[in-house]
Formats: structure tokens, C-alpha cells, sequence
């Protein structure tokens, strides 16, 4: 292999990409691999391997060994060909399938009567929109339109994607005096929404509700056009929605509406959740379990990381307590109010409560491999000592503090694709310095797709 970037270039043609092309190539002229020595050969940014590596994991071009440190090995080059021109087939297969059922979704759509010809001679119609930018366009042009009301239903992350992409037209449109109401799920943060809506509109001009379960997902404007989505994948529209303005299906759906605002309940006074539901959540936690808590107060914050450090020193496991946002001799005098034996847990290293300038962010640089390595040298010492297991927990404020949101979305990443140790963690998350950061509810996504469990504390 004597150019590596010339052969990773032809092997890119077989659909990887080439940060997968280099990788994999590297893997295979290693033999054994390590993250470290994948970097050397390619010249690509550790972080990026970490990335790339659990792609050519599950496509099946690499595997990785059992141990430590984590290596992987690649399977022969004829077997990856192999595997790559299957994918092509198999991706092939599934263009033209896609194209068929398009081709039938157009000629649905030329069977209607488009929505700006209906319009005109004040019949009912129907509309299906497929297209994202279409549906976008459609969506703020009828909000600018809207003469008294906005209704809107959804789930929580496509209700905060709503206020936070039509921000301008809702701001104009509260101009007009136009009401606003908002019904979504129980939140993961209650003031999420209201928060970001109320950087732009006053707090008087809208209500947001919550309910326990949605039975749809649509925005009624004005009483007599409707946009309803028509196809859900884990409660996510995928950009397929019916307009409509047939007085008959609007009078159903504002009944639905109506129904449903009596039962939800105003945000202001909704209680994310209760002690014992709390208390059963974290006794919930497994080993290789990794959450985020997103708190509203530092007292909830308190109540649910000191318990969830309790529980674990008294199972007989090993805590690591990493603060940021409060100091160590703060956290120290708080954990004994709170009824933790601190001085007899640190006396037989049981327990440790450290600064983040200690674990997470050294001098002003976060390492990735380095944060890793000490959790590994943390958990294989506390075994080594008799402990049951380990349980873990940081305040996460400092890399917003040092701008390193990148950095920490990798980190939060790798605890599921890179450290196998079977620890308990859980990262902490004050509410209000994650929705006061730029595109917060992309942060939040990637939080959420990267641990899969968020717990919500609000105010104690």
C-alpha cells in the first residue's frame, strides 16, 4: 500500500467515505489496530476515527477485539469488496423501489386540485405535501396569513423545532393580536419552550400546555385551514402532510383540539415529576448505563446525583462525583446534610468528589483518549479494591464555560460507541445554560441520541 490516499480515493467509489477508506486501510495495514496508531498512519483527528470506526463496525469491515487497550482488525480486502458491492445491490434495490412508490404519491397528488386553485372558487380541498422545503414554505406562509388563531399539536421536539424555525413570522404575527396555543407531551424541560418563545414574544401572548398523550399531530390556522401530518416514524414527521380547508374534517379536528386543551395542563403548573418516580428511575440504572440528567435548580440537582451517589455506596460500588458547577468542599459540607458518611466514604476511597480541572478539561484542553483512559484506570482500581462496582457523575457546565460543545457532544458519543468499563454515569445538565447556547434543541438531540435516557429534575 504505497499511497494511501490514492487507494482509499478508488475504494471510496465503493461507497464508503474517505475518512472509512483511510480507516479502513490503516486497520488493515496495521493488522492490530489501535485508535492512536490509525491517527499516525492517516493523519486524520483522533475524534474522527472515533467516529468513523463504529460505521465500518457494523457495515462488518472491521472488529474489534475484547480488552485493553480497544483494537480492531479488518476483514481481507476481498471480502470488504465483496461486502461493499452487496451494499451497492442491496442500495440499488432499494432507490427503485422508492422511485415506484413516489411515482404513485405523484400521480395521488395530481388527482387532487392544488391547494392555490381551490382557493380561488372557495371549494374544499385536499393537499398532500411531501416535500420538507415545500411544507416549510407552506407553514410560514399560512402563520402570516392568520387573522386570530394558531393552534398547534405535536411532540415536544417538533413543538420546540416549530418555535425556534418560525420565530420571525410568530413575532409578526402576535402583532396582529393572533393567539397562539401550543399542546405537546410531558416535556423533558418544562420551560424549554416558553423560554425560547419568550426571547421573542411576551409571555402573555401565548399558552403552552401539556398533555400525557398526544392523539395527533397537526396546526389548525384560524379555524378553517388545517395542516396534518400523515406519516409519523417514532413520533418524528418525515415530511408528509395533508392540508385541507373541508369544513367538516377542520370541525373534527377542532373539536379534537378543544377536548384536548381541557385535559392538558398550562406549563406553569405542570411538575415534571415526583420523588418516588425519581427514586425508581435511578434504582433503574445498570452497569454501562449512561444518562443525562437535565436539572432547573442546584437543589434538584443535589437531590437526585446525592442520591444516586447513596445508593451505590451503600450497594457497596465505588463513586466518582466530578463538580463544575459548585466547588468539591461545597459539594463535601452538602453531601453530609444531606445524610452521606463523606468522611468515612473518602477515608476508605469509596468515594471521590473532584474538580472537573481533574478529569474532564486539564489545563484548559480537553483529551478525549486521556478522559477515557482515566475512567478505565478509575473502574479496574476500584475492582482491584473489592468494590462491587462504580457509579460515576459530572457537572457538565465547564465545557460551555470553555466553548468546547463539540467536545463534549464526542465525549457523550463515545461513552456508548468507545468505553466498554460497565460503570454507572450520569452527566448533569443545568436547563437554563442549555437552552441559553446557540441551536439548543440540536445539542439536545445529539445529548439524547448519544445516551438514548434523559432524566428530568424540575425545581425542588
Amino acid at each position: 500500500m504505497s499511497n494511501l490516499e490514492d487507494s482509499a480515493s478508488i475504494l471510496s467509489e465503493f461507497g464508503l467515505t474517505m475518512y472509512e477508506s483511510k480507516v479502513y486501510l490503516a486497520v488493515l495495514q496495521l493488522g492490530l489496530a489501535t485508535a492512536a496508531s490509525i491517527t499516525r498512519v492517516t493523519g486524520i483527528r483522533r475524534e474522527e476515527v472515533y467516529r468513523t470506526m463504529p460505521k465500518l463496525e457494523k457495515t462488518g469491515l472491521i472488529e474489534r477485539l475484547l480488552g485493553r487497550p480497544s483494537r480492531v482488525r479488518g476483514i481481507p480486502i476481498d471480502d470488504a469488496l465483496s461486502i461493499l458491492i452487496s451494499r451497492k445491490e442491496h442500495e440499488a434495490t432499494l432507490e427503485i423501489n422508492n422511485l415506484v412508490a413516489k411515482k404513485i404519491e405523484l400521480l395521488e397528488m395530481f388527482q387532487k386540485v392544488e391547494y392555490e386553485d381551490m382557493e380561488t372558487n372557495g371549494a374544499s380541498s385536499f393537499s398532500l405535501i411531501s416535500e420538507k422545503d415545500t411544507l416549510e414554505k407552506r407553514i410560514s406562509s399560512l402563520i402570516q396569513q392568520s387573522k386570530k388563531s394558531i393552534e398547534f399539536v405535536d411532540n415536544f421536539e417538533n413543538s420546540f423545532r416549530f418555535v425556534l424555525t418560525y420565530a420571525e413570522e410568530l413575532i409578526n404575527t402576535r402583532k396582529k393580536d393572533v393567539s397562539i396555543t401550543i399542546i405537546t407531551e410531558s416535556p423533558p424541560h418544562t420551560k424549554l419552550i416558553p423560554e425560547s418563545l419568550n426571547k421573542h414574544i411576551p409571555a402573555n401572548s401565548f399558552k403552552i400546555k401539556y398533555c400525557e398523550e398526544l392523539p395527533g399531530n397537526y396546526i389548525i390556522f384560524d379555524g378553517t385551514q388545517a395542516l396534518i401530518t400523515t406519516k409519523i416514524h417514532n413520533g418524528t414527521p418525515i415530511g408528509r402532510s395533508l392540508w385541507t380547508n373541508d369544513p367538516n374534517l377542520i370541525r373534527i379536528i377542532k373539536s379534537d383540539f378543544d377536548n384536548l386543551q381541557e385535559t392538558s395542563i398550562d406549563w406553569q403548573e405542570y411538575e415534571v415529576t415526583s420523588d418516588e418516580k425519581l427514586k425508581r428511575t435511578l434504582q433503574e440504572l445498570r452497569p454501562r448505563d449512561h444518562v443525562i440528567l437535565i436539572y432547573e435548580s442546584r437543589e434538584a440537582k443535589r437531590k437526585a446525583l446525592f442520591t444516586y451517589i447513596k445508593e451505590g455506596l451503600q450497594k457497596g460500588e465505588a463513586a466518582i462525583y466530578i463538580c463544575s458547577e459548585e466547588t468539591p468542599n461545597e459539594i463535601r459540607y452538602l453531601m453530609k446534610e444531606f445524610g452521606i458518611d463523606v468522611d468515612e466514604y473518602e477515608e476508605n476511597e469509596s468515594l471521590k468528589i473532584i474538580p472537573y480541572t481533574e478529569m474532564y478539561i486539564r489545563d484548559g484542553v480537553f483529551d478525549l483518549d486521556d478522559v477515557l483512559d482515566s475512567w478505565n484506570k478509575s473502574y479496574n482500581e476500584a475492582i482491584m479494591k473489592g468494590f462491587k462496582g462504580m457509579r460515576v457523575t459530572g457537572e457538565m457546565n465547564c465545557f460551555f464555560e470553555h466553548k468546547l460543545i463539540e467536545e463534549l457532544l464526542n465525549y457523550e458519543r463515545a461513552l456508548h460507541t468507545i468505553l466498554d468499563t460497565p460503570m454507572t454515569a450520569i452527566s448533569a445538565y443545568n436547563a437554563e445554560i442549555l437552552t441559553s447556547v446557540e441551536n439548543p434543541i440540536d445539542i439536545y438531540s445529539e445529548l439524547v441520541k448519544a445516551n438514548g435516557r434523559v432524566i428530568i429534575v424540575g425545581k425542588q
